[in-house]
């Protein structure tokens, strides 16, 4: 029957033939002739039936005696018993006792074979994703394989169309191994066919600026295989690089490829419709907000009027993320309807905000030989003075060092990335090198990296006032002495990043140097300069080890070190510094061995990090040493070598090192410890 046959009734395909319907017969014979023809009944028919009580049966047989009809059989004495009362009648299904062996029966065995994959590159992640393989080659039954052995076929013919060959086939056969009762074995054979490459590569819809913006945005290449992971890639590098050149609204169809098999090409076909080309024009906000419209512009890095770029929304939702704030926060473009004077449309961004909470309170812990232990908590309150002012009370409780302090801290203060601080702090410090009393009150204008936001270039620049009472001397036989000091200062600093991460850096570099102009007002006014250059480097051996290094060298020029604060000078010796050295232990002594500081530091560190999961081992070996002069030199460095521990978690490293000084000298400690979050550098 041809394709759109139908069936239909004979009346209507008589008159679709266009004959005339014929007028039914009469019958064959009359009714009465029919009736004659009959045969008349037998009248006893109509007689009424005897009575039962005289019917004797059908009469016997001739030679055949005649039986009586036995008597009743005497019934069941329990059919003649009362019934039970229905309240008391169970009417529940009694259940059927089926016996059961409880021993399991045991699993059937395969192995699995694959043919015609390994040729094509393909038997690999055909095994990584085969139903047969999964079951570690056991199921209850034969059935259960077979179906496992089906659903492989299927998984073959998908990988191999994914990588162009639409031609193939694949089929699995089950078989009984020789000579091995109870294991089977599964054979997947593949015929691949031939490959398709990709021949007419055209990209249709509405035309853009530049033209043919969207085929040359798609990194598709005659001649290339069609492999379904090229194309699906290219695809979303398409929808990806067009808002990124003033189409924020790209729409990209259904996808057509025409496969030839006698050329063995197919026609790649893609409509892609890149909606309205667009500029910048203002912004919106909705939700429960963090901060106005306003200071949102003053985030963003783009101004009205500048062709849409996708990039410069994902920096504007990046750095809103960065600030804190939110629980949640996403930006995105909206029409508006404002035709721009080149023809382009103006679109507003959309800002959603989700305030979350803005209060936290931290503590931080640490350890360190020389400098006991060290707790340090804090309350923060990061929006008080909207927008981004933020309040933090802090104090530290430790073995060597006392202080409270406040700070206020208001980010992206007028433009982006700049940073506004003022901080009034007091405390207690009692090291070996000095002990003192410190109030301190400075102010700072900065653009700094944070864990979230990590820049290239930072820089600082700000200026203290230091009100401090301080010991020169540590004697055990009379009072010490004490001087107090005023000093006056400025603060600049500038700083450069290449690391990949703030606290775990595994490769690039860093630059910082630091200049501080000050003045001391404790005889007089005594001007000089404290400087200090660091550097350090990481560098990748492998995916597990990482090679770091680092260097620093200090100078104060323009005052003698009796005239220094002894919170002023240099020391060195540490965690932060040289391990293996207590805290200021390196360096210059008194009499009594105390240190006393120099104006001059030279440190050096190199490291072996190891990483393994969560975990990791370090070996280091770190050198320096203060000296009087005012230019650092490199003579008399201590040596300090030591092995450490690291647990890495998702605000950064837990550090734990432990070190020993090289050729120990009478007071050092022959085994130094420290305790710390981030590693040394």
């Amino acid at each position: 029957m041809a394709s759109g046959a139908a069936i239909v009734p004979a009346p209507a395909l008589a008159q679709a033939q266009g004959k005339e319907e014929v007028e039914p017969a009469g019958p064959i014979i009359p009714d009465d002739q029919f009736e004659a023809q009959l045969p008349a009944l037998d009248p006893a028919l109509g007689e009424p039936l005897e009575p039962i009580e005289t019917f004797e049966g059908p009469p016997a047989a001739e030679g055949d005696p005649a039986e009586p009809v036995p008597d009743a059989s005497i019934p069941d004495p329990a059919l003649t018993e009362p019934l039970p009362p229905l309240s008391t009648f169970d009417v529940r299904t009694p259940e059927a006792t089926v016996e059961t062996d409880d021993a399991e029966p045991a699993p059937v065995r395969y192995s699995v074979v694959v043919e015609g994959l390994d040729e094509i590159g393909l038997e690999d992640e055909f095994r990584d994703l085969s139903a047969l393989e999964e079951a570690d080659g056991e199921a209850a039954n034969g059935a259960m394989i077979a179906a496992r052995a089906r659903e492989d076929e299927a998984l073959a013919i998908r990988l191999l169309r994914s990588e162009g060959y639409y031609d193939g086939t694949a089929l699995a056969v089950v078989e009984q191994v020789p000579e091995q009762p109870g294991q089977l074995r599964v054979v997947l054979t593949a015929a691949p066919g031939q490959r398709y490459d990709f021949g007419a590569i055209d990209v249709t819809g509405p035309a853009t600026v530049p033209p043919d913006l969207p085929r040359s945005e798609l990194p598709l290449k005659s001649g290339d295989p069609i492999v379904a992971a090229t194309v699906e890639g290219a695809e979303a590098s398409l929808m990806l690089r067009l808002p990124e050149q003033g189409y924020p609204f790209v729409d990209i169809g259904p996808r057509d490829i025409l496969l030839d098999p006698a050329t063995g090409l197919g026609d790649y076909t893609l409509p892609v419709d890149p909606g309205p080309r667009a500029r910048f024009g203002g912004y919106r906000t909705e939700g429960d907000l963090a901060f106005d419209v306003e200071h949102v512009g003053v985030i963003a890095r783009f101004e009205r009027g500048e062709l849409y770029d996708s990039r410069m929304v994902d920096d504007l939702r990046e750095a809103m993320v960065a600030t804190n704030l939110f629980s949640s926060v996403s930006a995105e473009p909206v029409l508006t309807g404002e035709t721009a004077p080149d023809g382009t449309e103006y679109i507003d961004i959309l800002v959603r905000q989700d305030a979350g909470p803005p209060r936290s309170l931290t503590a931080t812990a640490g350890f360190s030989t020389g400098q006991g232990f060290r707790l340090e908590g804090a309350w923060e309150h990061r929006n008080l003075f909207p927008p981004e002012g933020a309040l933090r009370l802090a104090g530290v409780l430790g073995t060597k060092e006392q202080s409270i302090g406040a700070t206020f801290r208001r980010s992206n203060a007028g433009k982006r990335d700049r940073t506004v601080l003022l901080t009034l702090e007091a405390g207690r410090r009692d090291y070996p090198a000095f002990e003192g009393y410190t109030a301190l009150l400075s102010g700072r204008i900065a653009r700094e990296s944070t864990p979230i936001w990590q820049k290239r270039w930072t820089w600082a620049y700000g200026a203290e006032l230091i009100a401090t009472n301080e010991t020169r001397f540590r004697r055990r036989d009379f009072d010490q002495p004490s001087d107090t000091y005023f000093i006056g200062g400025l603060v600049g600093q500038l700083g450069y990043d290449t690391s990949d991460d703030l606290l775990n850096p595994t490769s690039g570099f860093r630059l910082l140097g630091r200049v501080n102009p000050e003045a001391s007002l404790r005889v007089g006014v005594t001007p000089y300069i404290r400087n200090l250059i660091e550097g350090s480097a990481y560098y990748p051996v492998s995916e597990d080890l990482v090679i770091a290094g680092r260097a620093r060298f200090g100078s104060i020029y323009g005052i003698d070190r009796a005239d220094l604060a002894p919170s002023r000078r240099f020391y060195a010796g540490g965690g932060g510094s040289v391990r293996g050295f207590g805290y200021q232990e390196l360096g210059p002594k008194d009499a009594e061995n105390n240190p006393i500081g120099g104006r001059s530091l030279t440190e050096f560190a190199l490291e072996g990090r190891y990483r393994f999961g969560n975990y990791g081992a370090v070996a280091f070996i770190d050198a320096g040493q203060v000296y009087e002069s005012q230019f650092p030199r490199l003579s008399d460095l201590r040596f300090g070598v030591g092995i450490g521990g690291r647990l890495y978690t998702n605000f950064g490293p837990l550090r734990v090192d432990i070190a020993t000084p090289i050729d120990r000298q009478p007071g050092e400690s022959r085994i130094s410890l420290y305790v710390s979050i981030g590693q040394a550098f």
